[in-house]
């Protein structure tokens, strides 16, 4: 992308991001793993509301769910709960960060990663590559692919091995009331 696209998509996502208070969606999700010879798939809903609460529910093939919240992190497999310290965790801090500003669209002005932008189709790709090199030895590169919207469709972290795990979204519903009971632990 030139840098006028690259600028008009900001601008496109920024926009989005300011009307949008919550949202739900499916989502899928695969991993991939060279030594395996099919992806493992997981099926779920994603819940975000304004300001910073996300919620992954994953409902197939096992129930899981987890809860940014603060600067923590609740886990609840399948009624086991944990919870992690983000703030002790540099990339679970910059994973949560990157999803709160993907969905808030200030992702862009993030200090910690190199940018790059692409056209594929239709959609416009951003590769978010960690600037940290102990960030960088877990994860490569973030990889968002945004719709003619603005809205992010596919996301895809992309390990130092080649491994990756992508997550495409499904019916997605913008503003609907989400409950901030939802974010319990």
């Amino acid at each position: 992308m030139n840098s006028a696209e690259a600028d008009a998509l900001k601008s496109l996502v920024k926009q989005q991001a300011k009307t949008t208070k919550t949202i739900t969606s499916a989502f899928t999700q695969y991993k991939h793993m060279d030594f395996l010879s099919n992806d493992i798939v997981t099926n779920g809903n994603l819940h975000f509301k304004a300001p910073n609460l996300v919620k992954w529910s994953y409902t197939e093939p096992f129930v899981y769910s987890v809860i940014f919240k603060g600067d923590k992190l609740y886990i609840n497999d399948e009624g086991k709960k944990s919870d992690i310290d983000m703030s002790s965790s540099k990339l679970f801090k910059q994973l949560n960060s990157l999803i709160i500003k993907s969905i808030k669209g200030d992702m862009f002005d993030a200090e910690e990663f190199h940018i790059e932008y692409f056209k594929s189709g239709n959609n416009s790709l951003v590769y978010f590559k960690p600037k940290d090199k102990k960030s960088a030895s877990f994860i490569e590169v973030f990889q968002l692919t945004f719709n003619e919207q603005g809205d992010v469709e596919i996301v895809k972290m992309v390990e130092p091995s080649g491994d990756y795990t992508k997550i495409v979204f499904n019916n997605k519903v913008l503003n609907n009331p989400v409950s901030d009971a939802l974010f319990n632990n």
